[in-house]
């Protein structure tokens, strides 16, 4: 069994102290660094004096980019399941020539 690992992260101007696995330290790290960049960006770009609309922000715009790939990936597989189902057919209609 792997030890934890104790690491401190900031966001928003407040540290977080987290007791993790060591594998999931690099994806944390980079986690927090897309956010404090993108608090960054909101707060340069827009008149918010409060963190916690800066940070409600950032959440929105992460989970719309999950919740759209997630509707890109089904567009996606309906695609290409009737591009199969075309292919399948026109293989079906020259094997029955």
């Amino acid at each position: 069994m792997e030890e934890k690992l104790k690491i401190k992260l900031s966001i928003a101007d407040r540290v977080y102290p987290l007791t993790i696995d060591p594998k999931q330290e690099e994806g944390l790290r980079k986690a927090a660094k897309s956010i404090e960049n993108l608090v960054k960006k909101f707060e340069q770009n827009y008149a918010v004096r409060d963190k916690q609309d800066v940070l409600a922000m950032c959440a929105l715009q992460f989970a719309s980019k999950i919740e759209q790939g997630g509707i890109d990936r089904s567009e996606n597989t309906s695609a290409a399941f009737e591009r199969l189902r075309a292919l399948n057919d026109l293989v079906h209609s020259k094997l029955g020539e």
